[in-house]
């Protein structure tokens, strides 16, 4: 199996892979994307083990079997693959084609720019349509600035647990640990709700989620304050709005990448939202920041994304010269 070295070789490939090519949906037409079945899979296992009847503590012992059944299945799943590539030729590139699937760069860039695109072709409801893909608040309760944070606010958080934590994992436990952190992270966005119907059966996922996340996102922090200095941008208001509001985040993860996206564009992300129609009361990440995001904000937060992408390949190019 690979080294240590070998892995961030890996990770450099496959980041420029995913760069350049993104996601091929003439593949995905044809075959299901691998985060597809891993749904498909939870999706069953929500059916059959989280009966509405049941009382709230066989509910979450019922979750958290679902998910250490998840993880034992992702750990042996993805060693065996492990193995099997090592038998072949081209083991490093068959590595990387399976990170490179695996994580989501490239579509997070797009789909942030189809809402500056949505925003400038179709008005309000161009826009609300387009973040609709990437957020999961009414977008029917936006307004053109709340929009234009939403997408902003979507590309802190998801350049963290769409590609900073997936690549993390895999550097420090390969393909087991891809897979795992792949498999645990798409059953909290399916199950990890605090809905009466996953608040207990899905508290496991999404407590688990928070652990696997929790370094990963604050290297995500860093790296987009790393990518303004390249930017542009206000790489000490980054830094500066993570010490200070990042902890106030209601998620233990997702404030320090939107914090570091608002100090470093000087908006103010997060704070009240509404989901499934109940308000939210949230903190503002960068509260001293401007509220009023606009087209403008979104591209600026796309350069920002992409030189905080490439400080992120860097580190590991750097890991595996010095390794």
């Amino acid at each position: 199996m690979p080294s240590i070295e070998d892995r961030f070789l890996i990770i450099v490939l496959a980041l420029v892979a995913d760069a350049v090519f993104g996601e091929p949906k003439a593949l995905w037409q044809r075959v299901p994307h691998p985060v597809a079945l891993m749904g498909q899979v939870i999706g069953w296992l929500d059916r059959t083990f989280n009966r509405d009847t049941a009382p709230a503590p066989e509910r979450r012992f019922s979750g958290i079997f679902t998910v250490a059944a998840l993880v034992l299945a992702a750990l042996i799943a993805g060693q065996i693959i492990a193995i099997v590539l090592d038998i072949l030729p081209l083991t490093i590139l068959l590595e990387g084609a399976i990170l490179a699937v695996l994580i989501a760069g490239r579509s997070l860039h797009d789909h942030v720019r189809d809402v500056a695109a949505g925003l400038a072709e179709g008005g309000l409801e161009g826009g609300r349509r387009a973040v609709a893909h990437i957020v999961g608040r009414d977008p029917n309760s936006l307004d053109e600035p709340a929009v234009a944070r939403a997408a902003i606010e979507s590309a802190g958080e998801n350049f963290s647990d769409g590609v900073v934590a997936p690549v993390f994992w895999f550097a420090l436990l390969g393909l087991p640990g891809l897979i795992t952190y792949k498999l645990v992270n798409t059953a909290d966005s399916m199950i990890g709700h605090r809905t009466d119907r996953h608040r207990d059966f899905g508290m496991a996922a999404a407590r688990l989620d928070d652990a696997l996340n929790w370094i990963p996102a604050r290297l995500s922090g860093w790296l987009i304050a790393a990518g303004a200095l390249c930017a542009g941008e206000d790489a000490e208001g980054a830094v500066r709005a993570m010490h200070a509001d990042a902890v106030n985040h209601r998620s233990v993860n997702a404030g320090w990448p939107e914090a570091a996206m608002g100090g470093a564009l000087g908006l103010a992300l997060a704070g009240p939202r509404n989901y499934d129609g109940v308000r939210i009361d949230d903190a503002w990440m960068n509260r001293a920041g401007r509220e009023d995001a606009d087209i403008a904000d979104i591209h600026r937060a796309l350069k920002l994304l992409i030189w905080s992408s490439i400080a992120h390949g860097a580190l590991y190019a750097l890991l595996a010269i010095l390794f």
